[in-house]
């Protein structure tokens, strides 16, 4: 099915595609919506921008439109959950251009921001309501929402959720939740406890799968380079000088990371904005605003911005940290390629991280290349090799596998502490963790 219109979708979701610049759907949303229009539980696995808020959005649109009549105040007819404020931002945004000349209203609740306002706005209720687990609990604990109503549920970016701690969340909002009710649940990787979850949620869904899970996208050029702790900063400038102009994600594992590399970048003449979780909302959305908008060229973000930023010209995507969950490295990189184009991704690799690197190889299915035997010989603790695209000084580790390295024990950065001293980091393999907000 190569045209949204072999799909099935109303007249009026066709015009709203049209108005939004959308021509062909995309592989999982030519195998999900068919099912997902015939009322079937939805279990979908793709990589990140290939299209799934529309994949999940725009059946659940037509299937309302084909029920209309007005929301009773408080309730909600079709509820999405995500894990963070800027995903719930951007699926809102996907969604409305489809809502407009319809009676359907889409509203979104996350946290960081007034809940006496958004109390106001749910009196008259809703017919899609986007939102974090958090506040969407605390509306429920002062009864101003009524989820009994509620027809369609979407767990966008699950396994995120998961990673985030938000299982609990979501066990305590279930017994809130209307039925029957049509389910569908959504990601780019397929965690163990995945399994668990799809069982608690869906009935008999359908499995439509794009990708294998923890693929990463084949337009991005991906390299690593090996670098001591102290060499990351200057070889970043470096790589910021050589692409001036471009529009540059840079991942940093904490939020005070974060904001000192944004400072310090900014200090040398780089245009530089951050977001993480110890930013307000206001402050987050002026600087995705900003980015997108080309006012500012590089981004520094912790784990937060990995699936909550949607801008199809980001060229660079720079993991100045590792992630110590495998899975976050493919939402990262994500971040870049999207809409069809192509992108790069340089990940920079100390000594105390080669376990987190083994990890995301594992994950994606393809070995880095490591320093050279030759190289390797000159130095027995570091081995150079070079970087992508010419001769270089990078440092590695000398070993392609997990040994020990020599010269004390490494800084406790790696495990998401920016005081130093902190003893050898453990090694985390295939557990979630809530990532640096």
């Amino acid at each position: 099915m190569s045209t949204f219109e072999q799909l099935g979708l109303s007249p009026t979701l066709l015009k709203g595609l049209k108005a939004a610049g959308f021509d062909a759907p995309t592989p999982i949303q030519q195998k999900a919506i068919p099912l997902a229009l015939e009322g079937h539980d939805i279990l979908g696995l793709a990589q990140t921008g290939t299209g799934k808020s529309l994949a999940f959005g725009l059946p659940m649109m037509d299937r309302l439109l084909s029920t209309p009549g007005k929301p009773m105040p408080k309730s909600v007819k079709a509820l999405v959950l995500a894990p963070t404020r800027e995903l719930v931002n951007q699926i809102a945004d996907n969604l409305r251009p489809m809502a407009q000349g319809t009676p359907m209203k889409v509203m979104t609740v996350v946290g960081g921001q007034s809940i006496n306002r958004q109390i106001a706005m749910l009196k008259r209720g809703t017919d899609i309501l986007v939102a974090t687990p958090g506040r969407l609990i605390d509306l429920l604990d002062r009864r101003e929402i009524d989820l009994s109503t509620v027809g369609y549920l979407v767990l966008d970016e699950a396994d995120q959720m998961l990673d985030m701690g938000f299982i609990h969340s979501l066990h305590k909002i279930a017994p809130h939740l209307g039925t029957p009710r049509q389910t569908m649940l959504f990601s780019a990787t397929m965690p163990k406890q995945m399994e668990e979850l799809s069982r608690s949620y869906l009935t008999k869904p359908k499995r439509v799968e794009c990708a294998p899970p923890g693929k990463t996208a084949d337009k991005i050029a991906q390299t690593v380079e090996y670098h001591e702790k102290g060499e990351k900063r200057k070889r970043l400038r470096e790589i910021l000088s050589e692409n001036t102009g471009e529009s540059t994600l840079i991942f940093s594992r904490t939020k005070h990371g974060a904001e000192r590399m944004m400072k310090q970048l900014v200090a040398e003449g780089f245009n530089a904005a951050s977001i993480h979780g110890n930013k307000s909302q206001g402050q987050r959305d002026r600087a995705i605003k900003a980015f997108r908008e080309g006012d500012v060229t590089v981004l520094v973000a912790t784990d937060v911005a990995a699936r909550g930023i949607d801008i199809p010209v980001i060229s660079l995507v720079i993991n100045f940290d590792l992630p110590n969950v495998a899975e976050a490295y493919v939402h990262r990189i994500g971040r870049t390629a999207r809409a069809g184009r192509e992108g790069r991704a340089i990940s920079f690799c100390a000594l105390d991280e080669r376990d987190y690197l083994k990890d995301i190889e594992k994950l994606i299915g393809r070995q880095f290349d490591r320093p050279t035997d030759e190289l390797r010989e000159m130095n027995k603790e570091y081995g150079a090799g070079p970087r992508s695209g010419g001769p270089g000084r990078k440092r590695g580790s000398g070993k392609s596998g997990g040994g020990k390295p020599g010269g004390g024990r490494p800084n406790s950065a790696a495990n998401g502490n920016d005081k130093p001293g902190g003893g050898r980091p453990r090694r985390r393999r295939n557990r979630s963790r809530k990532p640096a907000a």
